[in-house]
């Protein structure tokens, strides 16, 4: 929950502009090329594809004269608008530490939102708590990411005494609603743990396919392994529902890291299967360093060699054509 002297959003977002929003200025937003695309109408150029490239850019008259994917590339728009789907629900307000994984998350918008908004685009987000709270219009002021900070750590009204317990994350309510209310292709990041009942698999991929989106996990090291911390009750932050549990056992402490490492696993071939780059945030690793891995794997994303054939994945999508393009694994 939230710490009695934690710093205002104020306090918060001038710390973050000078240890970390300097450095990452130059990196994601340039005068120029930026690793965030805005939308464009005026062709540019032609070039081959390459893996992640969005399907509805493939010049297709082009590409069955070469026998080799190309697509189109357009003049790039300034104008950028950024939204945050943001998890804010029980499970996030969590940290083995000093520092929550709901903090990492706030620390990532106030720099994120930060470095779109100087340059004159906008951001917007759309909060979940124990359901879709409400949403925050795009903005483009250092005063419009104060808002967003203050109601992402405005606190969380606490559980009645009494009360039954209550449903679980469902995030896909929280995509679907998204990707209703964005109409205009836009940069998505959305911030959560993904600890949530199933079914949002199908909805982050629908939105991958529309929008540039990514998936910023937050993690906390005890989620994965349970120390010795003998007998204890823990409770489940979203339901309420509570169990006492012998976690100086051993063999508890194998079965949890073994059930822990298949979710893990789970989670992880979702979240490739979607189409959406991937960002892990951990409470116990610093933010910047994690930002410029991040920004590296992007600028090597768009450096690999192209492939020669199509992605399994665009495999059905395709017309009949040369047949060296069908049934080809990439």
């Amino acid at each position: 929950m939230a710490a009695p002297n934690l710093p205002s959003s104020d306090q918060l977002l001038r710390r973050l502009e000078w240890t970390v929003l300097r450095r990452l200025d130059g990196l994601l937003q340039g005068d120029y090329r930026t690793l965030w695309r805005g939308a464009g109408v005026d062709l540019a150029d032609l070039r081959e594809y390459q893996h992640h490239d969005d399907v509805r850019h493939i010049d297709w008259n082009v590409t069955a004269r070469l026998q080799q994917p190309y697509v189109r590339q357009f003049v790039e728009d300034r104008d950028l608008t950024a939204w945050f789907l943001l998890d804010l629900s029980g499970s996030v307000d969590f940290g083995s530490s000093d520092i929550t994984k709901l903090a990492v998350s706030a620390g990532f918008v106030a720099t994120l939102a930060r470095v779109i908004t100087r340059h004159g685009n906008r951001v917007g987000a759309l909060f979940y708590g124990d359901g879709v709270e409400g949403m925050l219009r795009p903005g483009a002021s250092r005063l419009h990411v104060l808002q967003l900070l203050e109601r992402m750590r405005r606190p969380r009204p606490a559980a009645k005494p009494g009360k039954s317990a209550g449903h679980g994350t469902r995030l896909a309510d929280l995509l679907r609603s998204a990707d209703a209310m964005m109409r205009r292709r836009a940069l998505v990041f959305v911030v959560s743990d993904f600890i949530s009942e199933p079914g949002w698999e199908d909805a982050l991929a629908r939105l991958a396919q529309r929008h540039e989106l990514v998936a910023v996990r937050l993690v906390d090291p005890m989620e994965m392994t349970l120390p010795d911390v003998g007998l204890v009750t823990v409770e489940d932050a979203e339901t309420g529902e509570q169990l006492f549990i012998d976690a100086a056992d051993p063999s508890f402490r194998e079965r949890y890291a073994a059930i822990a490492e298949q979710q893990e696993a789970a989670l992880i071939a979702a979240l490739s299967r979607s189409g959406a780059d991937v960002l892990e945030l951990a409470t116990d690793e610093d933010l910047l360093d994690a930002l410029m891995r991040f920004t590296d794997l992007r600028r090597q994303r768009g450096r690999l060699p192209t492939p020669r054939r199509f992605p399994a994945g665009l495999q059905r999508a395709l017309p009949a054509g040369p047949p060296d393009w069908q049934g080809v694994a990439p």
